[in-house]
């Protein structure tokens, strides 16, 4: 999943955009609203972390611009603002979720994993695909009774198509959910994850369908 995560300060924005990362995620990190306001016009996010105090203005009307142009991108505000009234504000607003710093980061962890799930329509985060069974919140794998180690990188893809199980997703849609982890992406990546996806999970976990891209696989 690609995450937006705005957040002014650096260390707290260094240690999020670490920890989301370590999860499997890719993160775009912006420290202001205008920033971040061209990243969400140019680019597809599965979620953004908003803090409501940013140097060029506040989170709650950003939110609300946000949900009153039909963008339904899920919210979790992060946030230092602790009264009742200000959750309630933030979730009036739009947001999905509300955290009140300082936080744990394996709580943040979770609370993504849920918002996630819920979007994704499968609250449930243990699925199964042919032999694999897969554990959306802890991002493990399971091939025959063995777990499988996948890379950042690999989970990132492998989660698109399970988030889209009878879509075709197109070589442009899996790029873009590398593009925070690498400033420049070879021009066969994807065909490089897809084959080790294949390798470490099944020749079936993934379809292609020539010049048009790949799709989740029914092994």
């Amino acid at each position: 999943m690609r995450v937006l995560l705005i957040e002014d300060d650096t260390a707290l924005g260094a240690a999020i955009r670490d920890q989301i990362a370590a999860d499997g995620h890719s993160v775009d990190w912006m420290t202001r609203l205008d920033r971040a306001t061209d990243a969400l016009a140019s680019t597809s996010y599965g979620l953004v972390l908003l803090d409501l105090m940013l140097p060029d203005g506040l989170g709650i009307p950003f939110l609300k611009a946000l949900r009153a142009r039909g963008d339904v991108t899920p919210v979790i505000i992060l946030t230092a603002l602790d009264q009742v009234s200000d959750r309630i504000a933030g979730l009036n607003a739009g947001a999905d979720d509300y955290l009140v710093k300082p936080f744990d980061l394996e709580e943040l962890s979770a609370r993504i994993g849920s918002v996630a799930r819920r979007y994704s329509g499968n609250p449930n985060p243990i699925m199964t695909l042919g032999a694999l069974t897969i554990d959306l919140a802890a991002r493990h794998v399971i091939l025959n009774g063995k777990a499988v180690i996948l890379t950042a990188r690999e989970w990132v893809l492998f989660e698109a198509f399970l988030q889209r199980p009878n879509q075709l997703l197109s070589k442009a849609q899996l790029e873009e959910k590398l593009y925070s982890f690498d400033t420049d992406i070879d021009s066969n990546a994807i065909e490089v994850h897809v084959s080790r996806l294949r390798k470490k999970l099944g020749a079936k976990v993934i379809e292609t369908e020539r010049g048009l891209g790949y799709r989740l696989g029914r092994p």
